[in-house]
């Protein structure tokens, strides 16, 4: 974290010098794209990692593609520091600066601008999943991922027919807390399709514990003597922690499997190394941020090398990275079909709906399937996928790309 925190003194001040520095001289629409951020809250640490990212990407499509359309998008980032009033209380500045697009960092800034942006026509891109109390028609807040709940029922789908042999149900139990919507949210949509699907999962409890718990190992005890076969902890890095160590004092290898806000990259020096997660998997619909020679990591090396990207190849960083490819991919459509020098938020929400994205265009950052949204609902839902990364041999390495999320009914 001393590491982290050192790089990120000087990184998002390096990213935005190269920013103008890469940009050709010519006749082009400047259009300012308002980055929600947190520089001083909860994750302050790591956002220079992921506001990283979005540079690149711009930095990228404004010479690679931005040019030829008479289109230069400019990043301005606003630190809400994770809140909602605080975001609130920016907004109007945000507003004044006529954005017709901008990048969502997370719930607080969601729950801030859902109902509003409709009316201010500003269309906004989550690099986070989606929850299911944001499964609701007519949102402005697109998320480049489907709901937490439909990522972790793709891979309940995976594991009971890759490692129970498909024949029978699989224990699982879940950790996560009723102090956070979103995650209370998790819990309840686990909980329903586990009801709805008896021969695909068995849930031997939903544990609700606190958000930064001192101690789980009494539940994490209680479901394994149940006969708890995985234990999903999609929620914080404090919760995912504390199972990993209640699992490490109970002597016990069942793995444990995270998201992407909690993943192995993120928990390895809490927990002792890498290798103390030997057999944990990390599940979402973005790229699971290896060494392997993917596609994902040959565009952020093209990123690094040419268009000033200075953040480590980290899950953080590809949060970035995907947001704005999917938000450039959306003006690159709406500037070809009407014009580089006449966007509006309007014109960009409705090429949106409009327009399904295949999903070659975000070069592995997304789960796999086509990038599309509706009116009926803010994330992509014809056809969801998710990646699966597994800590094997010391190594968090790929063990499953594409993986068809199952159609769900809301919770």
């Amino acid at each position: 974290m001393k590491i982290l925190k050192k790089w990120a003194a000087g990184a998002a001040t390096v990213a935005g010098l190269m920013a103008s520095a890469a940009l050709p001289v010519g006749a082009q629409t400047v259009y300012q794209v308002p980055a929600l951020s947190d520089y001083s809250g909860p994750f302050a640490a790591i956002m220079p990692m992921l506001g990283a990212g979005r540079e690149g990407v711009v930095n990228w499509w404004n010479v690679e593609h931005g040019a030829k359309l008479g289109v230069k998008l400019e990043l301005k980032t606003y630190d809400t520091r994770y809140d909602t009033a605080q975001t609130a209380s920016l907004w109007p500045a945000v507003l004044a600066t006529k954005p017709v697009i901008g990048l969502s960092l997370g719930g607080p800034d969601t729950s801030a601008l859902q109902q509003r942006l409709p009316t201010d026509k500003v269309p906004m891109i989550l690099g986070s999943a989606a929850n299911g109390f944001g499964w609701r028609p007519n949102q402005w807040v697109m998320a480049t991922r489907p709901t937490f709940v439909h990522e972790l029922t793709g891979f309940i789908e995976w594991f009971q027919k890759n490692k129970a042999g498909g024949t029978r149900s699989v224990k699982i139990a879940m950790f996560t807390t009723e102090a956070s919507p979103t995650f209370a949210d998790m819990g309840k949509g686990i909980a329903a399709y586990a009801k709805a699907n008896p021969a695909i999962v068995n849930l031997v409890e939903m544990v609700y514990v606190e958000p930064q718990p001192a101690d789980v190992t009494l539940q994490l005890r209680r479901v394994l003597n149940a006969g708890a076969e995985v234990v999903l902890v999609p929620t914080n890095i404090q919760q995912a922690v504390a199972v990993k160590r209640a699992m490490q004092a109970l002597g016990k290898n069942v793995p444990i499997a995270y998201s992407l806000q909690n993943s192995p990259a993120m928990l390895q020096k809490l927990v002792g190394s890498i290798s103390a997660m030997e057999g944990d998997y990390e599940v979402h619909g973005s790229v699971i941020a290896t060494e392997e020679d993917t596609e994902a990591k040959k565009f952020y090396d093209l990123l690094a090398a040419k268009y000033g990207l200075k953040a480590p190849w980290h899950s953080i960083t590809t949060i970035g990275i995907s947001q704005t490819l999917v938000m450039v991919r959306a003006i690159e459509v709406a500037a070809k079909k009407h014009g580089g020098d006449k966007l509006t938020g309007e014109m960009l929400y409705n090429t949106l709906i409009g327009t399904s994205f295949p999903a070659k265009d975000f070069y592995g950052f997304t789960g796999g399937g086509d990038i599309d949204f509706s009116v009926e609902a803010p994330f992509p839902i014809k056809d969801p996928r998710v990646n699966i990364g597994q800590v094997v041999g010391g190594k968090l390495t790929t063990v499953a790309k594409g993986v068809p999320v199952p159609k769900l009914a809301k919770w």
